[in-house]
């Protein structure tokens, strides 16, 4: 299994616009984020979890051809935005399969109705076949069984997936004891680490490391970061052991 990390930025990315902040005016290309999002390949599978408004953008930087699906893990739009970008893979493939809680599917097709329309479709507009996400219910996929995670982004529930030995979570502030249990045994778990000050809805820098002492996987990427951070050289020789900050374009093999 290869994991691409597509980004690793918050909603913002780094640089922000028009922000003269250190972090965003750094020349290390491991300090420029685009919107957080990963791609998950195996025995020519390819599956991506959430597409931001750069979803082109690395689609086109990692030549990616073939899309099996998206797996969504919430509904805001640097999670979401991009899904007009399939297009291409609708042209060739046809119905492209998304996953998503229900409430995700609803607010998918308030925003991007043309996509979910069953009469007088536009030409040129994608389609999708939807497999909504539930709590306890695997998801079938490439010959494996992806397990959602159940976790809360303040009071809005949002859903991580495991595949097999690896974990991604993303936009967590909470995640209840059982949930973590489906955890356990993971060699790689990718969770949120947005600022070293306390946030209302995400993990800071100290909650993260503590969520991953407590899920105890072999390694421990952190996403989903912001410019308020730190310079990533900087932040990377701070962490423990076994946790490193993940960075656009970062390959691993699990």
């Amino acid at each position: 299994m290869t994991i691409t990390f597509l980004g690793t930025g918050t909603s913002q990315g780094i640089p922000v616009i028009g922000s003269n902040h250190p972090v965003c005016l750094s020349p290390n290309p491991k300090d420029k984020r685009l919107r957080v999002s990963v791609l998950v390949s195996w025995n020519n599978f390819n599956y991506v979890v959430d597409c931001g408004p750069d979803f082109r953008q690395q689609m086109l930087t990692h030549s990616v051809t073939k899309l099996d699906g998206i797996l969504f893990t919430h509904e805001h739009a640097d999670h979401t935005a991009g899904i007009d970008d399939i297009r291409p893979f609708f042209f060739r493939q046809g119905d492209i399969p998304i996953y998503a809680h229900k409430r995700v599917v609803e607010s998918l097709k308030t925003r991007f109705d043309y996509i979910f329309a069953d009469e007088n479709r536009y030409p040129g507009a994608p389609a999708v076949s939807v497999t909504e996400v539930k709590s306890g219910q695997l998801i079938p996929l490439g010959g494996i069984e992806v397990i959602p995670i159940r976790a809360f982004h303040n009071r809005l529930e949002v859903y991580g997936y495991r595949f097999g030995d690896f974990v991604y979570l993303t936009d967590v502030k909470r995640v209840e004891p059982n949930e973590v249990n489906k955890m356990k045994g993971a060699k790689v778990l990718v969770v949120n680490a947005l600022r070293e000050e306390a946030h209302h809805s995400h993990f800071n820098l100290e909650e993260a490391l503590e969520f991953a002492e407590e899920v105890g996987a072999e390694e421990t990427y952190l996403t989903h970061i912001s410019h308020m951070l730190g310079f990533h050289d900087e932040v990377e020789k701070k962490l423990p052991k076994h946790v490193h900050l993940a960075y656009d374009n970062l390959k691993l093999k699990i």
